[in-house]
């Protein structure tokens, strides 16, 4: 691939996908490096809405200039094809760390978060919420320096909204639970992302999972996250402690800042803090009811002291029953009203467009036309995901519901290390998957089989109706050029090179018996004096074949 954007970028090749665009390795010819350059794909560069996500990731991060954010050299535009310029990060996403590691020692979570909230803060410094924290968007360069990345949803506090659902936008597993219930996102929303990749960093595994996005994100809404020191008692009671903060329900009882949550990080393994009680928030909701704080310690009373919040909540709760109260009264004497105007949304999970039109309109609602589309873990085509308002939802008659529809289930890629091509092929049968094979020398491996997979890595997930390639790198046997200086090499010498190597060797004695005295004279003991096969040859390691040296 030799294409040049800008007269300037010279495309080398393709290091990956995202969502929107690709990403390929490229050289700035005017400032000879290598840099990192992300092409909005062609079918997005009319849509409105895409565009203006891929814009507002260029503006996002360029305006940042931080050592843990992926920095931004050049954006543009060249014959409709948009595009970043940006550093290239060698290493990998902190998802395919944990996904290698499992979960970590305290000490290493802490130093990855301590350099990802750092950058967090630094974006909320310039008035942007990231919006999709998550580990994919988190790379972990060779040399342990954290770098975030992905602003294309990225938000400026001032900034429009591209569409009604882009509050959810963000990854379900990270997504703070008023983002789950389509209100604006806040410094607040990317605090709780960072208390879920810190869970995950500590546990090896996000806290809630489930069969569609749907139940995970009602999950976020309503389950208490999963105690850290369940899993991993020897934990201290400090650091459950933050991501108890991080990841209360109520946004008001989380941190206020990023910076609040990392100087808690700074101090939570100290001596002083080994005796930390923990943190409990009762009663706390999203509908701001009485709340009482928590210090429960393991030999000590509980401790409960109502705050300011708690009490103005307290209050508002006393005015809200009083109208309440009047309501019901007014409803007694006008019986009908409510029925009449109101209307609970139904169950549209499961159902195709036609199904869910009609059960919405034996309501009184109104389904929306603007329908979104998007691939699924286990859900054919056709059938509705999830739809704001969500079920049960009292509405007003005539209200519009937007469902979200299932294009499809996304192909996820195989592992196939320890496989050969030939099974390889097989697997990929009848997929849009093309197979790039590259042969690699190895000790360790028996040849013929897959050391590693790249472009497509194990677990990917694809969309089925798209082409891709991916690169299978395949052991071979160990190949050697006979050299002409190991010729009067010492044996012993000798014998350990070709060993070191991976190969076979044998020594043959030579006899002396039939040699002249002449001949006799010439000879120099114990080094080679010829091998097999010969000097120049090329020497392939099959399991049978040998490398033979003659000396006297």
């Amino acid at each position: 691939m030799s294409e040049m954007i800008k007269n300037r970028y010279m495309i080398v090749s393709r290091l990956g996908e995202g969502g929107m665009a690709d990403v390929y390795l490229a050289v700035d010819t005017l400032l000879n490096r290598e840099v990192a350059i992300k092409v909005l794909r062609g079918e997005l560069s009319t849509d409105h809405v895409s565009l203006l996500r891929f814009k507002r990731e260029a503006n996002a991060a360029s305006t940042l200039n931080h050592p843990n954010i992926v920095e931004i050299y050049d954006v543009g535009e060249e014959a409709g094809k948009h595009f970043i310029v940006m550093e290239v990060v060698r290493g990998k996403t902190l998802k395919q760390l944990i996904s290698q590691r499992g979960a970590m020692e305290k000490e290493e979570a802490l130093a990855i978060m301590k350099q990802l909230i750092v950058a967090v803060s630094e974006a909320h410094r310039k008035n942007i919420i990231h919006r999709d924290i998550k580990p994919q968007n988190v790379l972990i360069k060779d040399d342990g320096t954290v770098k975030i990345t992905d602003f294309g949803i990225a938000l400026a506090q001032d900034a429009m909204q591209l569409t009604q659902t882009d509050a959810v936008m963000g990854s379900v597993h990270y997504l703070a639970p008023e983002c789950a219930r389509g209100e604006a996102a806040s410094n607040q929303s990317d605090v709780y992302s960072l208390g879920i990749v810190l869970y995950e960093l500590l546990r090896g595994d996000v806290p809630f999972t489930g069969e569609a996005p749907v139940q995970i994100a009602i999950k976020h809404m309503r389950e208490d996250i999963p105690s850290i020191r369940e899993f991993n008692p020897t934990l201290p009671q400090s650091l459950e402690n933050i991501i108890i903060k991080a990841t209360a329900k109520n946004k008001l009882l989380r941190y206020q800042s990023a910076k609040d949550m990392s100087d808690d990080l700074l101090t939570c393994l100290s001596a002083a803090r080994a005796k930390e009680a923990k943190v409990i928030f009762v009663d706390d909701d999203a509908e701001g009811s009485t709340t009482v704080i928590n210090q429960v310690a393991t030999s000590e009373p509980v401790v409960e002291s109502k705050s300011t919040f708690a009490t103005v909540s307290a209050a508002l709760t006393i005015s809200a029953l009083v109208i309440l109260i009047g309501f019901a009264i007014f409803t007694m004497f006008n019986p009908g009203t409510i029925e009449s105007r109101y209307t609970n949304v139904p169950d549209l999970s499961g159902l195709n467009y036609s199904e869910a039109k009609l059960a919405l309109e034996e309501k009184g609602l109104t389904l929306s036309s603007n329908v979104l589309y998007t691939l699924t873990e286990d859900i054919q085509a056709g059938k509705i995901i999830s739809f704001t308002p969500t079920f049960g939802t009292q509405v007003e008659k005539g209200s519009l519901v937007t469902i979200t529809v299932s294009e499809g289930i996304y192909y996820v890629v195989a592992d196939f290390t320890t496989k050969t091509l030939e099974e390889a092929r097989a697997m990929l049968s009848g997929t849009r998957i093309t197979i790039r094979s590259e042969n690699e020398p190895s000790l360790t491996v028996t040849p013929g089989t897959i050391i590693r997979q790249e472009l497509l890595l194990a677990g990917d997930k694809l969309d089925p109706r798209r082409s891709y390639e991916i690169k299978l790198v395949v052991a071979s046997y160990v190949e050697w050029v006979v050299p002409q200086s190991i010729i009067g090499m010492g044996i012993g010498e000798a014998s350990r090179m070709i060993e070191e190597l991976g190969l076979k060797v044998m020594t043959v004695k030579l006899s002396t018996a039939e040699l002249s005295e002449e001949e006799l004279a010439k000879i120099v003991y114990n080094v080679v004096e010829s091998v097999s096969p010969g000097v120049g040859s090329l020497y392939i390691q099959y399991e049978d074949s040998t490398v033979i040296l003659y000396y006297y």
